[in-house]
């Protein structure tokens, strides 16, 4: 019984471990370019961009028939050409679908948001 008991609590410690270190999905994102308006989600308003223009347009897999207008999510860079990831983390809210068809990452960011002009390897959360 011990021996059962033993392996149970080892089985949960490394489950435990493997979900910890699993904090969301992986995409790519790069850039698009203004102008930004209109948008899918508002239109032409101006107040649908969050301070700082940290703001991105989505492609077909997180557009969700357009339920992800103001969504936002954590964007984390993994890695890129030239080693863009100074910045660990970054808050975007999304106000657009990708203006591409096919769109080229899962993420597309504002210029503000994205200064490195290539595409990067992020992990991203809601």
């Amino acid at each position: 019984m011990a021996l059962l008991v033993l392996a149970m609590v080892t089985a949960a410690a490394v489950i435990s471990k493997e979900a910890c270190s699993v904090h969301g999905d992986i995409g790519t994102a790069s850039f698009y370019n203004p102008p930004y308006i209109p948008t899918k989600c508002d239109g032409n308003r101006e107040e649908q961009f969050p301070p700082g223009n940290l703001f991105v347009a989505v492609s077909e897999g997180l557009w969700d028939n357009g339920a992800a207008c103001g969504r936002r999510y954590r964007l984390r860079c993994l890695s890129g050409p030239k080693r863009p990831c100074k910045h660990r983390t970054i808050d975007v809210k999304v106000v657009d679908f990708c203006p591409a068809s096919p769109c080229p990452s899962t993420i597309l960011l504002s210029r503000d948001a994205h200064r490195h002009g290539r595409k990067i390897n992020i992990e991203y959360i809601q």
